[in-house]
């Protein structure tokens, strides 16, 4: 029987640089041989690899020419299955930015998507930004095939939901196994995890846009579970419980093929010993699974975090989940050999990047009062004020999420010395180089998801030497916010809600950070997707939200793409105050 396509392709690495290259995810059915067909001759063929009886490949495509999309087709074993027939969605194309100094670059991101849900209009939390997005985009290319698009989509967290399963998901949970013994209606096992990537990345539109679109990603909680690596005793208490193991290491294994492969370029790739270990075997389950564990084990020994360079733009991710210290006298975010790479990828080659786009699922500047409460927690969890408050301030991090980089006072405070050191002189000595190019990027942004709303946020005092730093927060793609959590939110931007910070850091004795910030948009709420847009030295930022479509000239429930914010963050490398 000729192999057939379960599950992709997802268009992931692209490098415009040198020879045009660029890695396509397929997932097969069976054994075989897939293969990457250009409309211009450039392609490249994988054989598939096997993980608890799935067939997976990650095809190396070489020979594109940046700037140009490429149409591309996939074959496996020389059979076309891509694109479907009678598709109606514009051909899928492969474009790798075009790496001269002043060509446009365009970087949407979010995060938070719950798997599209049948009906429109009436679907619980909205329409979906993702999927809003693709038949927005496939309207706009099949009326001009030039039409602009992201050249790549940063997805930052909560790919999908281990720990909060559809009713689709919960069925064929049901018929596989007794609901009422645990996890329950949550996933188990990595079979399960695979029926989660099945819905989100099998809903029509988004599987073609993230056929054309090339994607980044990072995880979040909620692709393990909510409130991942809180704190050392939530963990202990995890790993007290007899479903736990089998779930942390599925979830990893199952990250690393779905998520973390194609994060990484042709070149990492052939150096991933594990890579080589798993296509080397009939079966890499074994291999996969005692990575998992030893990753579980001693997070130091792996990385998730990566680095991306798009021409002049630089983007690290940071795993801010498995990655973290969580013995709270020595609590932080990453552990020492994360944080100095980290600082080397942001720090490398000063003058070489005008934008520099830090990427982590976490926000770095929250609202005042929800900063003040999360170091406060911290503060009571460390003992500061007797145990009754210690076990007071666990509870309240638990219940409350408090766990940004607010609730690690170390890591907060050694990531805004690393960005305000990168925003004003890149080699800590001076910020121009002899030929007097600068060497400060024009603009420092952090890109994160996770709370639900969007909003930026800028430090007081502003970096000297004019580079803008801020914080751009956009979350979710597809979920929900109760109607009381947002006027939390709003509140904690506040005034009073300010004081009230101020009140709980002085109970702890939280000696106040070494510099306040003000928001500069926001906040918004509603499913929604960010986009920069950065040429040479100039910065834009725009947020959509997808809206059911109502009104004039428009068909009741079709969901459209807002805009509602749009400002220019730098322009010609001068920083653009709002």
């Amino acid at each position: 029987m000729a192999a057939g396509l379960r599950l992709g392709p997802l268009l992931r690495y692209v490098d415009g640089a040198g020879d045009g290259t660029a890695t396509v995810w397929v997932e097969a059915d069976r054994p075989c041989t897939a293969r990457v067909r250009c409309a211009d001759g450039a392609g490249g063929d994988a054989r598939t690899f096997q993980v608890a009886g799935h067939h997976y490949a990650l095809v190396p495509v070489t020979g594109l020419t940046p700037g140009v999309a490429t149409p591309y087709e996939v074959l496996l074993d020389d059979r076309p299955v891509w694109p479907l027939p009678g598709s109606a969605f514009p051909p899928s194309t492969i474009r790798v930015p075009d790496t001269a100094p002043d060509a446009e670059l365009r970087v949407a991101f979010g995060s938070c998507r719950w798997a599209a849900k049948p009906g429109g209009e009436h679907d619980p939390v909205g329409p979906d930004a993702l999927d809003t997005l693709a038949t927005t985009l496939a309207a706009a290319l099949a009326a001009d095939p030039d039409a602009r698009r992201p050249d790549v989509l940063l997805l930052l967290g909560d790919q999908v939901y281990a720990d909060e399963t559809s009713p689709a998901v919960r069925r064929r949970l049901a018929a596989r196994r007794d609901p009422r013994d645990p996890p329950g209606a949550e996933v188990g096992d990595y079979e399960e995890y695979s029926w989660l990537y099945d819905e989100s990345w099998g809903d029509p539109e988004v599987r073609w846009l993230l056929s054309t679109v090339p994607s980044c990603m990072i995880f979040d909680d909620h692709d393990v579970i909510d409130d991942w690596n809180t704190s050392a005793s939530w963990l202990a208490g995890m790993r007290a419980t007899p479903w736990w193991r089998e779930r942390i290491l599925s979830g990893l294994m199952s990250y690393w093929v779905y998520q973390h492969l194609g994060n990484l370029s042709p070149a990492e790739l052939a150096a991933d010993p594990l890579y080589a270990e798993v296509r080397a075997v009939p079966d890499g389950t074994e291999a996969l699974r005692r990575f998992a564990a030893e990753a579980d084990a001693d997070p130091a020994r792996t990385r998730w975090s990566h680095r991306r360079d798009f021409g002049r733009t630089r983007v690290v991710t940071i795993d801010t989940r498995a990655a973290r210290v969580l013995d709270e006298d020595g609590r932080a975010m990453l552990d020492p050999d994360e944080a100095r790479w980290v600082r080397e990828q942001v720090l490398d080659a000063p003058g070489s990047y005008d934008h520099l786009l830090v990427a982590t699922s976490l926000p770095w500047l929250l609202p005042p009062l929800i900063h003040d409460a999360e170091a406060w927690s911290a503060a009571l969890c460390r003992g500061g004020r007797g145990r009754r408050w210690a076990r007071f301030g666990e509870d309240l991090r638990r219940r409350s999420d408090l766990e940004h980089w607010a609730a690690f006072p170390a890591s907060f405070d050694w990531l805004s010395e690393l960005l305000r050191e990168a925003a004003e002189r890149t080699d800590g000595v001076l910020d121009v180089v002899p030929d007097g190019a600068s060497r400060a990027p024009a603009t420092v942004a952090v890109l994160s998801g996770d709370v639900h709303h969007a909003y930026a946020a800028e430090p007081i005092p502003a970096p000297a030497g004019g580079t803008r730093l801020v914080q751009l927060t956009c979350s979710p793609l597809h979920n929900a916010i109760p109607a009381v959590v947002r006027l939390g939110f709003r509140f904690a931007w506040s005034r009073a809600g300010r004081r009230l910070g101020r009140a709980l850091a002085r109970h702890g004795r939280v000696t106040g950070p070494a510099f306040g910030w003000r928001r500069t948009g926001g906040p918004w709420f509603g499913n929604q997707l960010m986009t920069l847009t950065l040429r040479g030295r100039s910065a834009r930022a725009r947020l959509d939200q997808a809206r059911a479509g109502r009104g004039p000239g428009r068909a009741t429930g079709r969901a459209h793409m807002v805009e509602i914010w749009n400002v220019e963050l730098a322009s010609n490398g001068q920083a653009s105050l709002t």
